[in-house]
């Protein structure tokens, strides 16, 4: 055997002893292959990119003995240019600056064609910044008359000012649509003025530690306060701390509401301050639980040592106060403020006014904010519709990844808009009006107009058989069909047969597809689908 022979027998074992070790996983205490660490330093970083180059051509020269795997490789250039769900969608440029802006919870700095209305909130409540009692205020006006809006502003601007002068001045805000019982109000206001009360204690017992440790050391410290020794600042540390301990948080059921009064009234009282409860939706709470809650809370200023309470009302039912005990109509409606529906020309205003914060720069064409506040002018004067419309229309832009919104977007929304608001509806109605519903629904897709009640109850009947559902009385149906159309779902109205009688006629008021489909979502209205009651034809003189 020649000298090259047996360096040639060497090489073999050792490769393959290297081979091995590789396939063990290389040096087991630093987890690198010896490979690659020789094919570095034999041809450095640059040498490494120029092997990099040479792996991705085709040359038949691959340095694969090398230990360089071809596949993954591969795999790690796909893994970079792969692209996730979302990425596609960022990619696009968006189109809002700010988004929330155009919600109905953003309140404004700035609001357009409500000075007046504003001036005259704040001439009622200056006396509030001067310790006084602020008389009582209620609002009223149409949805989306910026009367909420409108109510924040001045209060941010009067505990702002508050604040400012060292007067002890709040506002607390309450949705009646939400807290709608005499119980609920009574103790979610309870409750934040305990946790007022807490910070303000603590903030006290801090500074009377500081006071009490620096006067342990040096007596003449307690020569400017109005405590003579120590003792008396320990005194009054325990009065403190035993006050905290007794202010229990009321739970949200549970408690007589006597005990939830008393409770929120020590709470309000036990410190200096002027306070004013603004109720929004105010009618929801007169007509879920009565008026003993305005009427407590008017007569509560009698009865306070340290503080006066205000109540500001806001209301979209211009006579709602027609139901109230005369005594509280006269403590509450001591000042009225009316807010009259914006017209195009206002909104047109106010949507420019949001959409220069919302939207970035020629983001709108200059069709789109004339035709949203077209939209919301013949609906009313909805600020808050106008406002839907505008967002909804730069999501839809957003979403075809448009870079402006157009006239098209505008219409799109307002068919969405108009579309959830009806399957909203429909989806929550009583078991019973979905099958009144879709009784109307079987009688038009039969080329039936003009639907009178019988008619309706005829199929009414035969579909409740078909689901095994209770039938109700035709007087009864009457009525869910009179509730149908105050919520705007079908047209019916009243007409004289002369000898005949009255009757109603009925007609949708949505559209009959969508309608359909979202009854049918109804687990039981599934199997209602297959039934096709007998629907009698009639000739209409």
């Amino acid at each position: 055997m020649t000298g090259n022979e047996t360096d040639g027998h060497t090489n073999e074992r050792t490769n393959g002893s290297d081979e091995q070790e590789r396939s063990t996983g290389g040096d087991e205490e630093t987890g690198i292959d010896p490979a690659d660490i020789d094919i570095q330093e034999s041809i450095g970083n640059d040498g490494l990119d120029d092997l990099d180059v040479d792996l991705e051509s085709d040359d038949d020269t691959t340095p694969s003995s090398a230990g360089v795997d071809l596949d993954e490789v591969v795999l790690d250039e796909a893994d970079s240019d792969s692209r996730g769900l979302f990425d596609d969608l960022l990619s696009g440029e968006p189109i809002f600056e700010n988004k929330e802006v155009l919600r109905p919870s953003y309140t404004p700095h700035e609001l357009p064609h409500r000075t007046d209305q504003i001036n005259q909130m704040a001439t009622i409540l200056v006396s509030a910044l001067r310790g006084e009692t602020p008389s009582n205020i209620l609002i009223y006006g149409k949805t989306g008359t910026g009367k909420t809006a409108s109510a924040k502003f001045v209060s941010q601007e009067l505990e702002s000012t508050s604040q400012k002068y060292d007067v002890p001045c709040e506002v607390e805000y309450i949705n009646c649509e939400v807290t709608d019982t005499q119980y609920r109000v009574l103790a979610q206001l309870a409750n934040k003025f305990i946790e007022k009360n807490h910070a303000l204690i603590d903030d006290r017992l801090r500074r009377l530690r500081d006071l009490r440790s620096a006067a342990a050391d040096d007596p003449t410290q307690l020569a400017d306060t109005r405590f003579e020794r120590v003792a008396d600042v320990d005194d009054r540390i325990a009065d403190l701390e035993q006050d905290r301990e007794e202010m229990e948080t009321v739970p949200m059921t549970g408690w007589p509401t006597d005990r939830v009064y008393s409770t929120f009234f020590e709470a309000v009282d036990y410190n200096e301050r002027v306070v004013v409860i603004m109720l929004d939706e105010i009618d929801k709470l007169v007509e879920k639980s009565g008026d003993d809650t305005l009427y407590n809370l008017s007569r509560m200023n009698s009865e306070l040592d340290n503080s006066r309470i205000s109540i500001m009302g806001i209301s979209n039912d211009l006579k709602f106060t027609d139901f109230l005990d005369p005594r509280v109509k006269s403590s509450l409606g001591e000042e009225e403020i009316v807010f009259p529906p914006y017209d195009a020309n206002q909104l047109r205003d106010i949507l420019q006014h949001r959409a220069d914060i919302a939207f970035k720069g020629e983001a709108l064409t200059d069709d789109v904010i004339p035709l949203c506040a077209a939209f919301a002018a013949q609906e009313h004067g909805d600020a808050r519709r106008a406002l839907d419309l505008l967002r909804t229309a730069g999501e839809l832009a957003e979403r075809s990844q448009a870079d402006t919104v157009e006239e098209a977007h505008v219409r799109q929304a307002q068919d969405k808009i108009e579309l959830d608001r009806v399957v909203e509806v429909v989806r929550t109605l009583p078991t019973q009006s979905k099958i009144v519903l879709f009784s109307i629904i079987l009688l038009e897709k039969n080329g039936v107009h003009n639907i009178n009640t019988g008619e309706v109850f005829n199929i009414y009947k035969r579909l409740c058989e078909e689901i095994d559902a209770d039938i109700l009385t035709q007087r009864r149906v009457t009525d869910l069909i009179s509730e149908l159309d105050m919520l705007g779902i079908v047209n019916a109205v009243v007409v004289s047969k002369g000898r005949y009688g009255r009757t109603k006629e009925i007609s949708l008021s949505v559209p009959i597809d969508e309608t359909e489909a979202v009854l049918l979502s109804d687990s039981r209205l599934g199997n209602i689908e297959d039934a096709q009651p007998f629907v009698q034809a009639r000739f209409d003189n």
